[in-house]
């Protein structure tokens, strides 16, 4: 190797294993009779190339294995041979970065990632498809992008919308991401699309076509994926730099020749690796118009193509991408080094799944389509959209998805850690009200010195352990609701506690199933630390009881995890949600949408409508009525 071929290496050693393994396997040839990288002396390329290598772990670690030694050979060697001032600033430098990432070690995550070259400044970016709602997997993406850019380091995040493929996107999936990243808190620092470089990437296909690295294919996609799977090249593999530069500009002009085509990468035929199999990196499109250029273009890069391309152009440092791309680095290494351009720098990361849920946008939107769910902000979807409207805190799904880190191991969750984090927001401010299920409510009488001879309220505390949750109005009277199940568990003359009120004994109790009514006789006098039962309860006057509905959840699908070739249909819940009409308190008619409150013995409750939250002529033969949504607390999963 002469310097020439040395020298680029000291930007792309920083890279993933993957990429930097056929460096390294050079290096170590290079240095079989060897003891400098160049010359008799120490030179400055050893320095830099060894400063490269120590700087990334992957490669250090694969190093003192020993099975490159002759490459371990000279990296002992600088490492004894380098001076001190050198070491001492790369120690510095290492020490500055661990401090900068020492705070999410709190969150109990390690954020240690010592990103390469990070003095010279940080650039990171959220690149999602505009083709569907973001689904909690791209949060990941995008909260550790954004945690990398702004608080680990003084840096920059790039939104940009990879909108490349006009059939499947559209601006109304373009404005929710951008909306629904604001709801995160995550605020980009510039906001571009793949389609503002469209002519840039043209111009790239056009270079890389003339450097002889592209070649025009019109073999029919079955043929063509066969071959890739078998490692056969391409018929067309070897035409020459004029034809494919005919046949590209025919797939420009969407001619019938050029819709036969599409354009290829040429990398390898029968690489182990088959993302490295000739990768299409063009394709025409003319039925549908791209909804930001219209009918200009009848072409459009593939992202592996535009991807890396775009990086390095809008000055991207660091791209962390979840390890389903990995295999894929490789190739987004190789149009980096074959068109020249800036290094981009990769961190993989693993992305977040969870048992019983899929996170393909395609099947995704196969259920919104067919009418499964309501929609993609639908409770049971596991989007940004459906996991809020279902209840949970943007404070909580931040802590949540920060906590998991950048780590590469993949897992797959239970939901149970994911809610019980949100308890734990909800749960200190989250104000109390009561429910009785209209079906199962049993009338009670209530006897006794104390029983009210007319209905009245008291201001109580709407949480009993925050007094700055503010207090609601708390009827009392001598007719009250109860649940039929506290009903039917009560015995003639038992002692029990009516909550927020004092002690009763249970006087007589009318036959039937259901109970439909039973008599209490007040014991304020009584202690309530005696009894076993504590029962809630609504008065039945000196109120207006509020209707509501309470919706419950299940999983979508009753597969724990999907395999690549299950069929969708064939594992979908046909019961995903239950709901019962119940009678509120008074003072739940000022809940509004968005709402989280805590039903005393039932749980936690997203109010979707409130009262006033109807539109005229839209609440139907039901009238106007709570709608509330059960919030799981990662006790029982997400039903």
């Amino acid at each position: 190797m002469k310097l020439a071929e040395l020298t680029p290496l000291v930007t792309v050693l920083s890279g993933d294993f993957r990429s930097i393994e056929p460096h390294l396997q050079a290096l170590d040839k290079h240095l079989v009779l060897r003891t400098y990288l160049d010359g008799y002396t120490l030179g400055d390329i050893d320095t830099k190339i060894w400063l490269a290598l120590r700087g990334n772990r992957a490669a250090v670690s694969f190093i003192k294995r020993g099975q490159l030694p002759n490459l371990a050979r000279w990296y002992q060697y600088l490492e004894e041979t380098v001076p001190d001032d050198v070491l001492a600033d790369i120690k510095a430098k290492e020490a500055a970065a661990k401090a900068k990432v020492a705070a999410a070690s709190k969150a109990g995550a390690s954020y240690a990632l010592a990103l390469q070259e990070a003095d010279k400044g940080v650039v990171t970016r959220f690149l999602p498809e505009p083709s569907g709602y973001l689904h909690i997997g791209h949060a990941k993406a995008a909260l550790l992008s954004d945690y990398f850019a702004h608080q680990a380091y003084k840096g920059t995040l790039r939104l940009r919308l990879d909108d490349t493929n006009p059939s499947k996107e559209k601006q109304e999936y373009q404005d929710a991401i951008i909306e629904d990243l604001a709801l995160m808190g995550i605020k980009p620092d510039v906001v571009t699309y793949t389609s503002d470089y469209f002519d840039y990437l043209y111009d790239m296909a056009i270079k890389i076509i003339k450097d002889g690295n592209a070649y025009a294919d019109d073999t029919d996609q079955e043929t063509m994926r066969d071959e890739r799977w078998k490692g056969i090249a391409s018929k067309r593999r070897d035409r020459s730099v004029e034809e494919n530069l005919r046949i590209f500009e025919e797939m420009k002009k969407g001619s019938e020749e050029g819709l036969q085509n599409c354009l290829r990468a040429k990398l390898s035929v029968d690489n182990p690796n088959k993302a490295l199999r000739d990768p299409v990196i063009y394709r025409c499109n003319i039925e549908t118009p791209h909804h930001r250029t219209g009918t200009k273009w009848k072409i459009y890069p593939m992202y592996d193509f535009a991807c890396p391309v775009v990086d390095s152009y809008e000055g991207v440092t660091h791209a962390l991408r979840s390890t389903e791309y990995t295999d894929r680095n490789p190739q987004y290494q190789w149009f980096i080094d074959t068109l020249k351009l800036r290094q981009v720098y990769m961190w993989d990361f693993a992305r977040m799944n969870f048992i019983n849920t899929f996170l393909s946008k395609r099947k995704l939107a196969k259920l919104v389509e067919t009418g499964k769910v309501w929609g993609w902000d639908d409770p049971r979807m596991p989007t940004i959209r459906g996991v809020r409207r279902r209840g949970m805190t943007i404070p909580a799904l931040r802590d949540f998805i920060l906590k998991q880190g950048p780590s590469r191991n993949v897992v797959t969750m239970d939901w149970t850690s994911f809610w019980a984090s949100n308890k734990k927001e909800i749960d200190p401010i989250a104000p109390r009200h009561t429910a009785i299920l209209q079906k199962d409510a049993v009338k009670v009488t209530v006897t006794g010195a104390d029983a009210p001879a007319e209905p009245y309220s008291v201001e109580k505390p709407k949480h009993p352990k925050n007094k700055d949750v503010g207090t609601k109005k708390v009827a009392f009277a001598s007719e009250l609701l109860l649940d039929q199940a506290d009903a039917k568990s009560f015995k003639d003359g038992e002692e029990i506690t009516l909550m927020a009120w004092g002690n009763a004994f249970v006087r007589s109790i009318a036959g039937g199933d259901p109970i439909p009514s039973l008599t209490c006789e007040l014991n304020l006098q009584g202690d309530v630390k005696t009894t076993e039962k504590k029962v809630t309860w609504l008065a039945a006057k000196g109120q207006q009881l509020i209707p509501a509905e309470l919706w419950d959840f299940d999983y979508l699908i009753t597969k724990p995890v999907l395999e690549e070739n299950d069929v969708l249909e064939d594992w979908l819940n046909p019961k995903t949600e239950t709901m019962d009409d119940a009678w509120c308190d008074e003072a739940s008619a000022q809940l509004k949408k968005d709402d989280i409150i805590q039903l005393e013995r039932r749980g936690y409750y997203r109010v979707d409508k409130g009262l006033n939250d109807w539109k005229d002529g839209e609440e139907g033969p039901k009238g106007k009525r709570l709608v509330l949504f059960c919030i799981p607390t990662g006790k029982t999963g997400p039903k």
